[in-house]
């Protein structure tokens, strides 16, 4: 039972995204953005670690793991 279902999800799944790539539901011109909202995302997560200070934590945090590995 639980086995047709998850096939059957799973060809829906398929379809739907095979639609939407080449279909007539296509998203075309979706892409820009998609693209813009990511990278306005990425640099307001590199802002935040930047005003908290975390980079300085977070490379002393690399620097002190591969010290640990490396032995030196």
């Amino acid at each position: 039972m639980l086995k047709e279902r998850v096939l059957g999800v799973w060809v829906k799944w398929t379809v739907t995204v095979g639609d939407r790539v080449r279909g007539r539901e296509r998203d075309s011109g979706a892409g820009f953005v998609e693209y813009a909202g990511l990278m306005i995302l990425i640099a307001g997560i590199f802002t935040l670690i930047d005003q908290i200070g975390l980079d300085g934590m977070i490379s002393g945090a690399i620097r002190n793991a591969v010290t640990e590995v490396t032995g030196g």
